[in-house]
């Protein structure tokens, strides 16, 4: 099994998420924020999302809005196993 590094996420009350280590943001609307780590992708949906703060030097991630979910997809997933899960 590939090790990764390690990175924290949390979410606060439903109203904001914040994550270490994240290489990248690849996506973002007020529905959805799709993130690169290390192990694949972390995809967080809900409503009214903005990101607040973000570093590609340090990986330091926040956002606020009404996080309805939180999901890891991993870099070897299919593109049908990216979109139905």
């Amino acid at each position: 099994m590939e090790q990764t590094e390690q990175h924290t996420i949390s979410v606060e009350n439903l109203k904001r998420v914040v994550a270490t280590k994240i290489d990248n943001v690849l996506s973002f609307s007020p529905s959805q924020l799709v993130l690169a780590y290390a192990g694949g992708r972390i995809v967080i949906t809900g409503t009214d999302l903005k990101i607040t703060a973000f570093s590609g030097q340090s990986g330091q991630f926040s956002a606020v809005g009404a996080i309805g979910g939180v999901r890891y997809v991993g870099k070897g997933a299919t593109l049908k196993q990216k979109l139905f899960r």
